[in-house]
C-alpha cells in the first residue's frame, strides 16, 4: 500500500490488530522456561546499598545485575543509560508502548529512546514493577512521611548523573522493581499490598554497554510507615551467552525488532 493510501481508518484497523495480537500473547499459556541461574563462580562483584542511598555501576554487554530485596522493601528504582553514549537512555513510554504492557517481568526488555534494547529481564522472583509513576521525590516523602528532607530517588538519580557529567535533563522517568501498582477503573494508580517478600530478586542482562543507577528508596505509593528502607544487595555477574531461543529475545515481535536494531552495533 502506498503511503497516500494509508487513511486514518487504515491506521486504526492496524492498531487494533496489533493490540489484539499483543493481548492474546500476554494471556496465552507458555511452556515453562528454565531459569538462568547465577552461580557463585559467575559473580564478579557484590555491593550492599543502604536504605535511602544510591549506587551505580558500568555493566558491559552480556553481564547481568541481580538486585536482591533482602528485607522486602516496597520499591527499588533503576535508571539505565547507554554507557557509550549517555544521550541514549531508558524510555518508559516506548518500553510500555512497544510491548503493549505495563507488566515488566521475566521475558520483557527495557527499550531506549532510540528503539534499541538496553537490558532484558532474565529473572524476576517478585513479578511486580512499576514504570508509570516514577521514583520518589521530596514531595512524595513530605506526603508519606511528613519529611521532605529524606533521601529520595529523584535526587539520588540526579546526583549519579552529575558524577558522570550529565545534567538534570538526562534523568528520565525510571523503573521501580518490587512495586505492585495497579490502575483502577477511574484511572487512579493504587498500591496492591502483600506481594513483596524478603529475599526476592530481579536479574537484568545488559544488551548494550550500560551505566546502571540504583536508588534504594520506597516507591511513592508504598504503604510503608518507616522512613528509611532496609539495605539491599546488588550483584554483578557474568550471564551465559543467549541461546537461539532465548526467552527475552523471542518473547514478542517487538522485542525481536529491538534486538535487530541493537545487535549490529556489536557485530
Amino acid at each position: 500500500m502506498q503511503i497516500d493510501q494509508q487513511t486514518p481508518e487504515w491506521y486504526r484497523e492496524r492498531y487494533n490488530s496489533l493490540r489484539d495480537k499483543a493481548l492474546e500473547t500476554e494471556t496465552m499459556s507458555r511452556a515453562a522456561v528454565a531459569p538462568i541461574d547465577m552461580t557463585e563462580s559467575s559473580v564478579l562483584h557484590r555491593e550492599t546499598i543502604p536504605g535511602g542511598w544510591y549506587w551505580s555501576t558500568f555493566l558491559p554487554r552480556g553481564q547481568a545485575l541481580r538486585l536482591i530485596n533482602s528485607s522486602g522493601n516496597n520499591g527499588v528504582s533503576v535508571m539505565v543509560w547507554n554507557a557509550d553514549d549517555f544521550s541514549e537512555r531508558y524510555n518508559a513510554g516506548d518500553t510500555i508502548k512497544l510491548q503493549w504492557t505495563t507488566c515488566l517481568t521475566t521475558g520483557r526488555v527495557l527499550f531506549s529512546d532510540m528503539g534499541r534494547v538496553l537490558a532484558s529481564i532474565i529473572g524476576d522472583s517478585c513479578g511486580y514493577s512499576d514504570t508509570l509513576v516514577g521514583g520518589s521525590t521530596p514531595q512524595s516523602n513530605e506526603k508519606n512521611f511528613d519529611d521532605a528532607s529524606l533521601r529520595n530517588t529523584r535526587n539520588n538519580l540526579r546526583l549519579i548523573a552529575g558524577k558522570y557529567g550529565m545534567a538534570q535533563k538526562d534523568v528520565a522517568s525510571c523503573i521501580t522493581f518490587f512495586s505492585h501498582v495497579s490502575a483502577q477503573a477511574d484511572g487512579r494508580l493504587k498500591w496492591i499490598e502483600g506481594d513483596v517478600k524478603p529475599g526476592q530478586h530481579v536479574d537484568l542482562r545488559a544488551e548494550m554497554n550500560l551505566l546502571v543507577a540504583v536508588s534504594n528508596c520506597y516507591h511513592p505509593l508504598s504503604p510503608d510507615t518507616t522512613c528509611v528502607p532496609e539495605p539491599i544487595e546488588a550483584v554483578r555477574w557474568q550471564a551465559p551467552l543467549p541461546a537461539a531461543d532465548d526467552f527475552c529475545r523471542t518473547f514478542c515481535d517487538e522485542a525481536k525488532r529491538g534486538f535487530e536494531n541493537t545487535d549490529p552495533l556489536f557485530a
